[in-house]
């Protein structure tokens, strides 16, 4: 019987300074994070022998990824892959994300549904070695729903979080990591109708997250959001720490269809 654990609390690395390159909802385009890794100067190498990629960042620099690493995308099964290495071999931190939380519920035999690109996450793992769908579902239920770096100057989460919540750990904190506050009533899509968390934030630490696709990343209050719904056709988007250096590779294709338009309107679509 698989033991069943909640999710992991928050990871703390305050002799961390960076520089960290942040990269936004990856949904499963494996080609583009690829590509977006290169660009930044990592060095990635795929030993097939071995069936592990092996990747040295830039001297100094190490990746986070703000979550939501699968469904929807073409690859998500070897976006795992590259993530779930990188991070065993210290070259990278992950925050989960409601996707990716959803994803190991559905691994340890809770009841989900099986949608928003869920199905297409199982299919590519029906293709795996049940040994590393085992390594996936270890790997997704240890990740930190938040982390702190730099002395507590940079939180990283996936929805984000308000200040007075940095740092905690309980399931309203993890929740709102995950799905972000909401009103707890639908939109006439059926949406959740999010609160926005951000136009109030007063925090001196810089807060970084993704979860809601928007056209492109902007400061707001010290928060920025880089998800840039390359899954839709847009953008893999990363945020280079501290010297605040975007950095993107265009979407190769439309892999899935929004929601709302946010390409054209910069509204939230369904995440």
């Amino acid at each position: 019987m698989v033991q069943i654990k909640e999710l992991s609390s928050y990871l703390v690395h305050n002799n961390e300074k960076g520089p960290f390159d942040i990269i936004g909802d990856v949904h499963g385009c494996f080609d583009e994070l690829k590509e977006l890794l290169e660009q930044l100067g990592y060095k990635v190498a795929f030993r097939e022998h071995h069936s592990k990629y092996t990747v040295t960042a830039p001297k100094g620099h190490k990746a986070v990824f703000v979550g939501d690493l699968v469904d929807r995308g073409p690859r998500s099964h070897e976006v795992l892959r590259l993530v779930m290495d990188m991070v065993e071999a210290g070259v990278a931190y992950c925050v989960s994300g409601n996707h990716d939380d959803k994803l190991y519920r559905k691994l340890i035999g809770r009841n989900v549904q099986i949608r928003h690109g869920l199905e297409l996450t199982m299919e590519q793992l029906g293709h795996c070695h049940p040994d590393f769908v085992t390594r996936v579902r270890d790997f997704l239920g240890s990740l930190p729903h938040h982390i702190l770096l730099d002395d507590g100057r940079l939180v990283i989460a996936h929805a984000g979080l308000a200040e007075h919540l940095h740092g905690r750990h309980n399931r309203t904190v993890r929740d709102l990591c995950l799905y972000g506050p909401t009103t707890g009533e639908l939109d006439k899509l059926g949406l959740p109708v999010r609160l926005d968390w951000a136009a109030n934030y007063t925090g001196h630490a810089i807060v970084v997250y993704g979860h809601t696709p928007v056209r492109e990343p902007k400061w707001r209050n010290n928060t920025i959001n880089i998800d840039t719904g390359c899954v839709f056709g847009g953008k893999l988007t990363s945020l280079m720490y501290p010297d605040h250096i975007l950095t993107s590779v265009p979407a190769h294709k439309v892999y899935a269809e929004s929601v709302r338009p946010f390409l054209q309107d910069n509204h939230s679509v369904s995440a």
